[in-house]
């Protein structure tokens, strides 16, 4: 057989049967599991391919052959949640934040169920999920609010949601500067007894609890994250910053950085405010391109270790871009 060159692959770990998480330690308990995965195809110019059938697919755990189990093509629909970043560090271009959202709308499939969120001090559901392009249009219009940023509590609150959608593909668009009040204030506490030299390698942003709550449930559900990072919270547009407020928004856009990465994800970071239209469609337009796969491992042990995949595309002349894997809890 021709070698098969991997595909563009965006992964994600779906546990069906019902999770118990442990308040805790969100250790995931379960009888049985799907891996799924959300796989999208370019050719050598970039361009989509939209039109495959499972039969183009090979599936490889660790090396090891997987059967696969359920295909979904690319017009299957999603259960989508927007996140809107309502904190104090938006006042300045709310409207320009709404035009953009309406515009993610206009682009996704007729089909998609959306939900939006607005986060802030507060949390609030605008609306649960709907196919009615005017409610969602109304709640994105009237979402207001200032204050803190409660980022990891508004995911932790949109994978609540999605965990009703049952077995339907599911994605979290959040709009946000990324930079948590919460996780500050701990990274803020962690950085002031240290000397000035000791400042930049100080944090480790994947050791964050938070955080990996966040990551684990998103594995569990099989949710893929897109984070849209406002320029508020690019280090490198601080105006005459401290060591210590570099050091905690580099942490801040690493974190947001894994939350994509480790979702199946990509983080498209806003230079200017004039690009948020732009790359909501973006956005949009990839969720249109994707398959989904779904397979149960032949290794069914749930020890925690990290899983090797490779997905194989019967066309050599088709490019990829991949995720490597998964951690089997």
């Amino acid at each position: 057989m021709a070698y098969l060159r991997p595909i563009f692959l965006f992964l994600f770990v779906n546990l069906f049967a019902i999770p118990i998480l442990a308040q805790n330690d969100d250790t995931i308990r379960v009888d049985s599991s799907i891996v799924r995965l959300n796989v999208g195809v370019v050719d050598s110019r970039g361009r989509p391919i939209t039109n495959l059938d499972r039969a183009n697919f090979e599936i490889f755990e660790d090396g090891v052959k997987q059967q696969i189990l359920r295909f979904e093509p690319t017009e299957a629909p999603f259960s989508v949640v927007i996140m809107l970043d309502m904190s104090g560090s938006t006042l300045g271009f709310r409207q320009v934040i709404k035009q953009s959202a309406v515009r993610f709308i206009d682009a996704l499939s007729p089909n998609d169920r959306v939900a939006v969120v607005e986060f802030y001090d507060k949390i609030n559901l605008r609306n649960d999920f709907t196919t009615d392009r005017s409610t969602i249009a109304n709640s994105i219009s009237v979402a207001n609010g200032r204050g803190k940023t409660h980022l990891y509590r508004a995911l932790d609150f949109a994978l609540d949601k999605l965990s009703k959608e049952k077995s339907r593909r599911k994605a979290i668009i959040v709009l946000t500067d990324g930079v948590d009040s919460q996780v500050k204030d701990q990274d803020r506490d962690l950085l002031e007894p240290l000397r000035d030299d000791q400042i930049a390698t100080a944090i480790k942003p994947e050791a964050s609890d938070t955080l990996n709550r966040i990551l684990n449930r998103s594995d569990a559900q099989g949710v893929t994250i897109y984070p849209l990072a406002l320029p508020t919270g690019n280090p490198d547009k601080l105006a005459d910053p401290t060591l210590r407020q570099v050091a905690m928004f580099k942490a801040a856009r690493t974190r947001l950085q894994m939350v994509a990465d480790r979702s199946g994800g990509t983080l498209n970071a806003i230079n200017r405010l004039e690009e948020m239209g732009r790359l909501y469609a973006v956005v949009a337009a990839d969720l249109r391109t994707l398959y989904t796969i779904e397979y149960q491992p032949a290794n069914d042990k749930r020890d925690g270790k990290w899983r090797s995949l490779r997905i194989d595309v019967r066309d050599p002349e088709l490019i990829s871009r991949t995720r490597q894997g998964y951690f089997a809890r």
